[in-house]
């Protein structure tokens, strides 16, 4: 699972501290900066997914500030703001904002739109520091920019799905996947037929286990789907 980092700036330490403390509570570590200057020094050491900024702010404020960060980089920025007029909504996503939010604030509003900005930028942004070419799992390894399964060093030809299928459950070793999970996520449509994905486990059953008949990597859930054994 990855670890997001998230910074808070603003220069009341009261609101940082219980940001803070939500944003901890769904796993995210947390860093946070009092004003403008501190918030770029830390994005110099840091790798920052998402940044809620307030507006008013001693020194740097936040507008300023989220213009000299989209010099740069493209991280989602959430705006606070005691302030509810349109014109400062208006101006702080012209200035580069993603989103923003008026104090005071409802805490799982904040979470909601946190997480949402989140999916945006990593899942289906340009972000790539998560994104690993290489998925290793005991003697299994998929290259994903070559597309190549390797088991045990030898390099094994799969198809287009089974590579998918594989792929999906390698890289979340140790979660159970439903068949209707596995044919909606690799085929992108409802599912309708588990026999689809039960034919493909057992072949690639056979390409990558010594002994199919008592798999090692990839099992069964009985009642419940498939995974992929954490080594």
């Amino acid at each position: 699972m990855e670890q997001y980092n998230v910074m808070v700036v603003d220069d009341e330490k009261e609101i940082t501290d219980a940001i803070e403390i939500y944003l901890k509570n769904e796993g995210m570590t947390v860093f946070k900066a009092y004003d403008g200057f501190e918030a770029l020094d830390i994005l110099k050491s840091e790798d920052i997914h998402l940044i809620i900024m307030d507006i008013m702010m001693p020194g740097m404020d936040g507008m300023r500030t989220t213009m000299k960060i989209r010099e740069e980089k493209n991280i989602p920025i959430i705006m606070l703001s005691a302030k509810s007029e349109d014109t400062d909504k208006v101006l702080g996503l012209n200035m580069g904002a993603d989103d923003y939010i008026t104090k005071p604030f409802n805490p799982l509003e904040l979470i909601a739109r946190v997480k949402s900005q989140l999916r945006r930028y990593v899942d289906l942004g340009n972000y790539t520091g998560f994104k690993k070419e290489i998925i290793k799992v005991g003697g299994l390894s998929i290259n994903e920019v070559t597309k190549e399964l390797k088991v045990d060093g030898q390099i094994v030809k799969v198809t287009p799905i089974e590579y998918k299928v594989l792929k999906l459950l390698m890289k979340n070793p140790g979660r159970v996947f439903s068949v209707e999970e596995i044919y909606e996520i690799v085929w992108n449509e409802p599912s309708y037929s588990t026999d689809t994905v039960m034919v493909h486990v057992r072949r690639i059953r056979e390409k990558i286990e010594i002994n199919p008949k008592e798999p090692r990597y990839l099992k069964v859930v009985w009642g419940l789907g498939y995974k992929i054994e954490k080594q």
